[in-house]
């Protein structure tokens, strides 16, 4: 190899090992807050009402790091939401840090054993964060759905956004973070579409509070706070009410009560 095209072979490689630099000096900021892991799980509303048991799989935008209070995560504004009809009993299996392998190696199994009237999935982003190839994670997201749907009545997924709105990324890496996370929500949207299963929106305008807003995030910069997690729910919501109508239009919130 001449030297002219040894320098641009080395071009990508360079750029690659400064991404990755810059990616792990992302992660070890001890100038930021840090965070751990919530459990979302609970009963809500009252004990006389019929029983919605939910399910839901999943990494930290589940499991709620740095938000505060609790019910202001998005699994719990989903399950109050839904308590004013029903007796709702919220169980998350979900883990700060997951990836698509992790909830079918683990998660699922959890959840199947549970059982309920519906199961929620939300992974993805570390899997764009993190590099899987987005055949891979489309083929192993497969692997999770088809068992759920045979388990569950009702089923529902939810779509990454756009992570390159994370203040703690640095500048450079947030390009390809973006694109990344385009690839891997489209990977969801085409399994979803292929077992018939309700995706929620993670693009548009409603979302642009994630880039504008700095009180959308924790104080890691890297979760979202309170305020992110009503975005979320705005997004959860109908997603839920969707799958149970799917199931059984009985099931559904969709009703003046709860509009």
């Amino acid at each position: 190899m001449t030297n002219r095209l040894w320098s641009v072979a080395k071009r990508p490689l360079a750029i690659g090992g400064v991404l990755t630099a810059q990616m792990v000096q992302t992660i070890q900021r001890p100038d930021l807050e840090s965070f751990t892991d919530q459990d979302p799980s609970g009963f809500f509303g009252d004990a006389s009402l019929p029983l919605l048991r939910m399910v839901v799989l999943g990494d930290s935008t589940v499991t709620a790091p740095g938000v505060v209070p609790l019910d202001a995560c998005w699994a719990r504004r989903t399950a109050l939401f839904f308590s004013n009809r029903y007796h709702v009993e919220l169980i998350s299996v979900a883990v700060g840090g997951a990836k698509v392998t992790d909830v079918r190696n683990e998660q699922m199994h959890q959840a199947i054993v549970a059982g309920g009237d519906i199961a929620v999935v939300c992974v993805g982003g570390n899997d764009a964060l993190r590099g899987t190839p987005i055949n891979r994670f489309e083929s192993t997201y497969d692997e999770i759905l088809r068992p759920l749907v045979t388990a569950f009545p009702a089923v529902a997924v939810c779509g990454v956004g756009d992570l390159g709105t994370i203040p703690r990324l640095p500048a450079m890496a947030r390009g390809v973070v973006r694109v990344r996370a385009r690839a891997v929500d489209h990977a969801i949207g085409r399994v979803a579409h292929r077992h018939d299963v309700p995706k929620s929106r993670a693009w548009g305008a409603e979302f642009e509070p994630f880039e504008t807003d700095p009180a959308i995030w924790a104080g890691d910069l890297f979760h979202a706070s309170a305020e992110g997690h009503a975005l979320y729910a705005d997004a959860a919501i109908p997603l839920v009410d969707e799958a149970l109508r799917r199931s059984n239009p009985a099931l559904s919130g969709s009703d003046e009560s709860l509009l």
